[in-house]
């Protein structure tokens, strides 16, 4: 009974705390899926990354006199673009290509192919600064959009 117990614990603390790690969506499956709403989260994801670029712009042009609130700030707006960039990367990965697009689709290949160029891109907006990448992938969100759901 006692070892029944704490394995229903341990359960407990496992599952509560893998909650914090699902950002687009389960992979239970528990069936709901709101493909427009994970395209748009999408989207909000770009501007962010280039909100963050802008800043980043902004700031370092003003970091050989800055304090430490400048520098400060310039760190958070690059931990704010990387993270966004994480969450667009993970709702590709864990939610279209691991849950909603299968071998059998049609178009699988082309649509399997924007999703890595969106990977890539936002790969590329962690690595510079370069707000062609944020255009890059929103072309490539409104291509994958047409293709996936019209």
């Amino acid at each position: 009974m006692k070892k029944s117990f704490q394995i229903i614990c341990c359960a407990v603390v496992f599952v509560l705390g893998s909650l914090s790690l699902v950002y687009a969506h389960c992979e239970i499956p528990c069936g709901i899926y709101d493909d427009p709403a994970r395209i748009e989260l999408m989207r909000e994801h770009i501007t962010t990354i280039e909100r963050s670029m802008d800043q980043i712009h902004v700031i370092s042009k003003h970091m050989k006199d800055a304090g430490v609130e400048h520098h400060n700030q310039m760190v958070r707006w690059v931990i704010n673009k990387e993270d966004h960039a994480g969450k667009l990367q993970h709702i590709v990965s864990r939610y279209f290509m691991t849950q909603r697009i299968s071998a059998g689709d049609e178009k699988y290949a082309e649509k399997i192919s924007v999703l890595h160029q969106i990977l890539v891109e936002a790969m590329k907006c962690k690595q510079t600064v370069d707000t062609g990448h944020v255009e890059k992938l929103r072309d490539l969100v409104d291509r994958f959009e047409t293709l996936y759901l019209k």
